[in-house]
């Protein structure tokens, strides 16, 4: 990993405490992996649906379901009880997602349209992270610096679709950037110091994507430890007027 980007949190002062949901996943791993080794870093707790996550002493596993508000809550608790020890919470990363899964798949076209596929699209994509916020942003710092992140996706920006399909994963991460887009207004008169955006990994070499990767072009699919340095390295440089936007893994905004 010597020739990645390695990102740097000293300005949020030593042993600060972050946050990754979806730590399982294959970008959430990476994630994780990288935040417990970047400067600044003391702590990171790393929640799941499976309360599997990557293993290492500043690393601390635990459970979390989108779909459910009662473990996002007490996933907060959690992360609470180290606040004051092991530091302030200062990055929280929603790094889960839904795309396919053994009940659903993107719509191809209108007649493949289901109640099912979008409420579950929703209930992952947009009304969990929006979730996620309302539990985890009360820990935050009201005047220091602080990230609140989602990965959202290109396909999620409505100008920027040329394709068609996918109806309810399109929907359902332009509603997230929605989400964000609010948080990153209301918290500009509360926290001022916190940058809420929505970041675009790239194409993934992770089981979201492995349906689909035949249509991908040559040098366009990126390991997760390759796009996690990269986002990492954008969170990092994040200034609070780029708040509410959405990034792509070079730092390049897309538009909604």
């Amino acid at each position: 990993m010597t020739d990645l980007p390695r990102a740097d949190f000293s300005r949020f002062g030593p042993g600060a405490v972050a946050a990754v949901i979806g730590a399982s996943g294959g970008i959430g791993a990476a994630l994780t992996e990288q935040l417990a080794q970047a400067p600044g870093i003391g702590r990171v707790h790393a929640f799941s649906r499976s309360g599997d996550a990557p293993a290492g002493p500043r690393i601390d596993p635990g459970r979390l379901d989108l779909e459910d508000e009662a473990s996002i809550a007490a996933a907060a608790a959690a992360a609470a009880s180290g606040i004051g020890t092991a530091g302030d919470l200062r990055i929280v990363i929603v790094a889960a997602g839904l795309l396919h899964g053994p009940d659903h798949q993107p719509e191809k076209a209108w007649r493949d349209l289901s109640p099912g596929g979008f409420a579950r699209s929703f209930a992952v994509n947009t009304t969990g992270p929006a979730l996620v916020a309302k539990h985890f942003l009360p820990l935050m710092p009201r005047r220091e610096a602080g990230i609140f992140a989602a990965l959202s996706a290109r396909v999620g920006s409505i100008s920027d679709n040329q394709a068609g399909g996918w109806y309810s994963y399109r929907a359902s991460k332009a509603a997230l950037n929605q989400v964000l887009k609010c948080l990153a207004i209301e918290e500009a008169r509360r926290r001022p110091g916190l940058v809420v955006v929505g970041l675009q990994p790239g194409t993934v070499d992770t089981a979201l994507s492995k349906p689909f990767q035949g249509a991908v072009r040559e040098g366009g699919l990126f390991t997760a430890a390759f796009s996690a340095a990269h986002l990492l390295s954008v969170l990092a440089a994040l200034q609070p007027a780029q708040s509410g936007g959405l990034l792509d893994w070079q730092g390049q905004e897309i538009a909604p």
